[in-house]
Parts: C-alpha cells; structure tokens; sequence
C-alpha cells in the first residue's frame, strides 16, 4: 500500500527493491547476520480481491518556523488483477494514499518477493524506474537490501524553469529490522514486522549548475493476518526559494479491515505492503 511524484521529486521508494533486471543487493551489516526466517509470510500480505483497509492519516507540512497539519482519510482495495506485457499483477486501488489523491498500482509476487510495476496516474520518472522488487523472500529478519541506485535520469519537471528538464539520481535502501507489538485504532498486534526504507534524491539544476538533496525516510509495521497496520514517512525537500528546506510528516494508522477468506497456501499474494513501500515520496512542488 504506502512509500510516492508528479511534483517535485518523483519516484516509488518505496521498501527493497531493485530497478527493472536489478537483483537486490545484501548490505554485508545486516546480511552476515543469521536472522530469523519468518514463516507462513503470506500471513502478513493478504491480497484477495475484495480485501479492503481504511486508514487514518496525518499529512504534516512545515519547515523550521512554520508547521500546518491536517487529517485525512485512506481506503485501500484490492479490485482484481490485470494483464501487462504477459505477466498477470494484482491491482490495488486507494482513495488519497498520503493525502496525494486517488491512484491505482500494480503489483506481482513470486518466489523472490513482491515487485511493483508501476501506477495510474505515473510519472515520467517512475516509468523509468519499474518494475523493481519492494520485498525478498524468504522474508529474513534482520536483512537488508539496496533498492535503487540509478544516476542521470530524467526527473520529467524543470525546476529551475531554464526550459530543461532536470536530471537525477536515485539511491535507496531497505531494511526489514524486527518484529515488535503494535497499537493502532483498530486493535494491538504482537509480532508486528517492521520494516524502513530510505531513499536519497540529487537533483542536477541544469540552469543554475549546482545539485539539490531530499531525503525520505518510511517506517511500516506489517501484522499477520491483517497486512499493513501503520506506516510513518519523513520527507526532506529542497527549497529554491529560501534557506529553510521543507519537511513533511505523513502517518497512516489502520483503523478499518475488510478481509476475504484467504486463498490456497502457495498461491499470489501481495497485499498493502506494496502501497507502503511503494508510496510516490517527494510528490510535493519544492517551495
């Protein structure tokens, strides 16, 4: 369900992943660890049509003098699954996904985690981007994988309005840290995996030849049984305008859930952690 571009800077961080033909890439801290491997992770992801979840959201937009917070709600549906390139994804629907309006993402998983393929309305740079995998399996706790890590790609905005589009370059990492018990409006859950995803954005201006840095840092707590619980994001955005950069804050907690019987052990299932990890950070115009 969560991690976010049309306006600023664009892009699916999302949890984990790789860039489309790019294996994830152990980080050697977590990696040399034992880890515990989870098992029945399905539990954790439930996808069947008709699966439903409403969260309740905080949208927090500021910089270092000045803060506006407002509410708002989320619906999460899992409407079907479609057909792209000869590779059939689950489609999942939400209402105002980080108060940014109503979009569609696609999904798959498979024997080595969940990938994302993209999402209605896209962006010129997501496009570049998908599909890149949000989640490995076996799910091993600690882990942790490089997600993105491209350079030059075309941002698809002028910032700087000098009649170029920008360029940029994309680093991400995932890394799935424990399990914990968890509150939200819904109920409490023990054993709750938690999973954080950072990503950096350098945007190259091209009119002004100097390079711009945001930051988005996403937490997200999976329960079994029920899929996401909660999820707080982060966001660093460059200003052009002044020296105070812009921090957003957005938290979604589960507060509704609407479940289908499950499907037969072994079959698909993605579930709302792919609108998590894959949320459209940075889809703010800088200030």
């Amino acid at each position: 369900m969560v991690f976010r571009m049309v306006n600023v800077m664009c892009v699916s961080l999302c949890l984990g992943l790789a860039c489309s033909g790019v294996l994830g890439i152990p980080i050697d801290s977590l990696a040399s660890s034992p880890g515990i491997v989870v098992s029945n992770i399905e539990e954790y992801f439930p996808d069947q049509k008709g699966n439903e979840w409403t969260y309740r959201g905080r949208f927090i937009d500021g910089t270092m003098v000045q803060i506006a917070e407002k509410s708002f709600t989320n619906v999460s549906t899992v409407i079907g699954t479609e057909m792209k390139d000869g590779v059939e994804l689950t489609v999942f629907h939400d209402t105002n996904p980080g108060d940014q309006g109503p979009s569609d993402s696609y999904y798959r998983r498979d024997a080595a985690g969940i990938r994302y393929f993209g999402s209605k309305p896209g962006t010129t740079l997501e496009k570049q981007l998908v599909p890149y995998q949000i989640i490995r399996f076996p799910l091993t706790i600690p882990n942790s994988f490089q997600q993105l890590n491209r350079k030059g790609l075309n941002l698809g905005l002028d910032l700087d309005r000098d009649g170029q589009t920008e360029k940029v370059d994309v680093q991400a990492t995932v890394s799935v840290e424990g399990q914990e018990t968890v509150t939200v409006p819904l109920g409490t859950y023990a054993e709750a995996i938690r999973v954080v995803a950072h990503m950096t954005m350098n945007v190259h201006l091209s009119g002004l030849d100097t390079v711009v840095h945001g930051t988005d840092t996403m937490t997200a707590w999976f329960g079994r049984g029920i899929g996401l619980l909660k999820y707080e994001e982060r966001q660093t955005i460059p200003s052009l305008r002044s020296e105070n950069d812009r921090l957003i804050e957005v938290i979604e907690e589960l507060e509704q859930s609407t479940l289908q019987e499950p499907t037969i052990l072994g079959s698909r299932s993605e579930s709302a952690t792919k609108r998590v990890l894959t949320n459209h950070a940075f889809d703010q115009k800088l200030p």
